[in-house]
């Protein structure tokens, strides 16, 4: 410690301390000082109004004594005066004194006024120099950018939302047109019937729900023979149904599952006759034909129709199928057998 050197450095530290100490007791004396002489400053000037407002009453009272002083004379000046001009000068007078009294009133309360303004600015004066309110200005200035921001957001939040929506109602439209064009494809192509020449998905627009607004539409299924068109709910058979349904499947998955290989359909005939079994089955041999170049396309079949699956089943989709059977002691049995055997 001593070889260091750090007893001279603590005193030369004791010795700045003192200076420091000197120095700020002096600033305390000479912020005291600078305090007491605006006290006596404020002091003053409150005393000044005072004194000022004295003066303006000694004033506006001389004048009306002045003015009294006048009329009096102007009253002895007459040596026989009228009684009439003598009443008339004596409400002359009263109106005077009246008004004058008038006067002082509003002058009393226009200087009580004055005085509770300045009081009030000087409390304002007060509560702005708090701590607490230091900065308000810059305070409001950012909340108020704040504010502009967020409502220039939100505008823009609303422009890209109805944007967003039209865009989303015409690739709505645009995939509808490709759902039904391959319904009515397929359907042409599976059904063996002369009573619906093709079905249709119509969508109705529903009124917007919820807070957000989002926007409903309402899907129905038509059949249509000529130039007619019907709702096939309730009019159509339990096949017609199950073919439909497998249509807009196929057709959903055409559109919408292009990067989706897999294709899963159990018991897919059933309900259906031998004929429209026939061209479901040549259908979806014709998806494995459109689709043999897709590397991850699959199709799964669950079905017990032999027939089906040996039309499904050609050499150049695959080669052999899977039969699941159970034994006398209800036990599965998975077995791979070639499709032409």
């Amino acid at each position: 410690y001593v070889a260091g050197g750090k007893a001279g450095e603590l005193e030369k530290t004791a010795a700045e301390m003192s200076l420091l100490g000197e120095r700020a007791a002096a600033c305390e004396e000479k912020l005291a000082t600078h305090e007491e002489a605006r006290r006596r400053a404020h002091e003053l000037v409150q005393s000044r109004e005072k004194y000022k407002r004295s003066l303006e009453d000694n004033l506006a009272v001389r004048a009306g004594q002045e003015e009294e002083l006048r009329l009096a004379l102007e009253l002895d000046a007459c040596a026989a005066p009228d009684p009439e001009a003598f009443a008339a000068l004596e409400e002359a007078q009263r109106r005077r004194a009246r008004r004058r009294d008038e006067l002082r009133l509003s002058c009393a309360e226009s200087q009580g006024r004055v005085k509770n303004h300045r009081e009030a600015m000087s409390e304002c004066a007060r509560e702005l120099n708090d701590p607490e309110l230091r900065g308000v200005d810059v305070a409001l200035s950012k909340q108020v950018l704040e504010l502009k921001t967020f409502e220039m957001t939100a505008s823009d939040l609303d422009r890209y939302h109805g944007a967003l929506d039209r865009a989303l109602m015409a690739f709505h439209a645009s995939k509808m047109s490709d759902i039904n064009k391959v319904v009515r494809e397929l359907w042409q192509r599976t059904y063996r019937g002369q009573d619906i020449d093709y079905i249709q998905i119509r969508s109705d627009a529903g009124s917007a729900s919820g807070a957000a607004g989002k926007s409903s539409y309402n899907y129905r299924v038509c059949m249509v023979v000529g130039d007619a068109e019907l709702e096939m709910r309730g009019r159509c058979s339990a096949g017609q149904k199950v073919l439909a349904c497998l249509i807009i499947r196929l057709a959903l998955a055409e559109t919408f599952c292009l990067n989706c290989g897999i294709l899963a359909l159990d018991e897919p005939t059933t309900n259906l006759d031998a004929p429209n079994s026939d061209a479901l089955a040549r259908s979806l041999c014709d998806i494995m034909h459109a689709r043999r170049d897709q590397e991850n396309f699959q199709l799964i079949v669950i079905t017990h129709d032999m027939h089906f699956a040996q039309v499904l089943g050609q050499r150049e989709h695959a080669d052999y199928y899977w039969r699941i059977t159970k034994d006398d002691n209800q036990h599965s049995h998975i077995e791979c057998e070639n499709i032409y055997e």
